[in-house]
């Protein structure tokens, strides 16, 4: 009898879309569901429903290549959203797979099974990171969090590299096409995420490492104002800076936003060097260099990150959050115990000697080497290799986000984290004298499976990801992470003090506020050091 009906439905839902469906229907039998732009048929899993693949934009190809992107058009019929769009042109060197298709701007929407009966269920668009150059939405498998959490969540892909930040004099939007896929997607959702039991009213954005530091540029473009109504951050954020080798060997000091000028003077360099010598038309030459040829082309690869100085991004996101001139909604935040071993194990030759790791200081912070080498000494932790590692972490990243989180605190409700459980699943095999620790974007894995890394949970790990479950879904639903039955989590407050984090770590007590994060990772000491 099941069968029969199943059978039954379908041939009714072709019959209604050979013959149209009267606009007043509603069309939601669970695994199809009626958008603004047409119907749409998903997969039903056991806890979640899933569709994938759906357009939000236009495909940026030929002219639209550095343009923003324009509207997606509808359709007919039932499109198949069993399966993701492709993604976005990116090449191999964050190990996710090659692309280089350009026809990539889809995202995917995954849900409880069990659609809401009384009231719609609170968004979370989560972007996905990469450093700017490589992920997909479809990467990040949302469907632990979507079903325990009673939400819908939204993985965009948006336009990466040269194709996401390329600037030039003569164009317009330059450095933040990128961004820009991004507020396409959140306007997408505001239209459409009613049809799958959303609340447009209710979208939280939010995203790690690269999709965090995206996220919060949001939190200051104008053009994104009313188009969410929480920020969650996970190791990333507005204000990081580095000095020479802070993220690479060979790196050259900076910041995540670069000024419009020096992004349309990479683009000039770029144009040059692929023959579009015309100011008036490199442009349009360069549209017409096909996307394999510059994604491998070595000057495209050189090309800065996202630029400010348009009308995504006006100002410096980073002294926008100084200035007060951001959107005041809520914010969580948080950063892990042990932000740079990733970046000291995986993206430096090992092993990181003494000699290397002294010269290194020197090349980083030239005459206030011997001070940092006398606070962060080989002796105080094992190996060259770790304290490079600690030195990454405090500098580059947590003090950075402790910076953020103050200038937040002074307007807004922040929530602020450190995730410190140090027997985190490692994601790779890291050396001997750099544990994993807690690393880089670790926490990850107690909310989300991401592709390629679905590890498994000790029994205390699985009940820390229950915690971090339910608080970032009250988060999520209304703004706290305070609910029955969990660890209280104080406001971050800034300038009163003591600055109250919350500790996220497994066994007894582990989860537990403390006020020494910038005594920990030495962030008054790092105040001293010349940027």
């Amino acid at each position: 009898m099941r069968h029969r009906l199943g059978g039954f439905l379908t041939a009714a839902l072709l019959t209604l879309t050979c013959f149209g469906v009267p606009a007043s229907a509603t069309v939601d039998t669970g695994q199809v569901v009626r958008t603004p732009s047409g119907l749409l048929r998903g997969s039903i899993a056991e806890r979640t429903r899933l569709f994938q693949g759906i357009p939000f934009a236009a495909p940026p190809v030929g002219a639209a290549r550095w343009r923003p992107p324009d509207a997606a058009d509808r359709w007919t019929g039932i499109r198949d959203a069993t399966k993701p769009g492709a993604r976005c042109a990116q090449d191999a060197g964050q190990g996710t797979p090659v692309s280089t298709e350009e026809d990539c701007l889809y995202l995917n929407v995954t849900t409880p099974r069990t659609p809401p009966r009384h009231r719609p269920l609170p968004v979370l668009v989560w972007l996905h990171s990469g450093g700017f150059i490589s992920g997909s939405g479809a990467d990040q498998h949302v469907e632990r969090l979507a079903a325990a959490g009673r939400m819908i969540i939204v993985t965009p892909n948006y336009r990466l590299g040269v194709f996401a930040y390329f600037g030039h004099p003569t164009l317009a939007g330059s450095g933040g096409f990128g961004l820009q896929d991004q507020q396409a997607a959140l306007r997408w959702v505001r239209t459409h995420i009613a049809a799958f039991g959303g609340d447009p009213g209710n979208v939280t954005l939010g995203g790690s490492s690269a999709g965090a530091m995206t996220a919060c540029a949001h939190l200051t473009s104008p053009t994104a104002a009313g188009l969410f109504h929480r920020l969650l951050m996970q190791s990333g954020g507005c204000s990081q800076t580095w000095p020479a080798n802070g993220i690479y060997p060979g790196q050259p000091p900076g910041a995540t936003w670069i000024p419009s000028a020096e992004v349309a003077s990479a683009g000039v360099s770029l144009a040059v060097a692929r023959g579009c010598r015309d100011p008036a038309s490199a442009v349009d030459c360069l549209r017409q260099v096909p996307a394999k040829d510059l994604l491998y082309d070595e000057v495209a690869s050189a090309l800065p990150g996202p630029g400010y100085g348009n009308d995504v991004l006006p100002v410096d996101p980073a002294q926008a959050l100084r200035d007060g001139r951001f959107h005041r909604v809520p914010v969580l935040t948080g950063t892990t115990r042990d932000e740079g071993r990733h970046f000291a194990a995986v993206l430096w030759p090992q092993p990181i000697t003494p000699q290397r790791y002294q010269e290194t200081l020197v090349e980083s912070f030239g005459d206030h080497a011997p001070r940092v080498l006398a606070r962060y000494s080989i002796e105080a932790f094992g190996s060259a290799g770790l304290a490079w590692a600690t030195v990454l972490g405090d500098r580059v990243w947590t003090c950075t986000a402790l910076s953020g989180m103050r200038s937040l605190a002074r307007h807004t409700r922040v929530y602020a984290y450190e995730f410190a459980d140090r027997a985190a699943p490692p994601f790779t095999e890291f050396p001997a004298d750099i544990p994993s620790g807690a690393y880089h974007t670790s926490e990850v894995a107690y909310l989300i499976d991401v592709e390629g890394f679905r590890p498994e949970l000790s029994p205390e790990q699985r009940r820390l990801a229950t915690t971090m479950t339910r608080q970032w879904a009250g988060f999520v639903a209304g703004g706290t992470p305070n609910g029955h039955g969990l660890p209280q989590w104080p406001a971050f407050t800034f300038p009163a003090t003591p600055e109250k984090t919350l500790s996220l770590d497994t066994g007894p007590g582990g989860v537990h506020t403390v006020d020494d994060l910038a005594q920990r990772h030495n962030c008054a000491f790092w105040s001293t050091i010349p940027a």
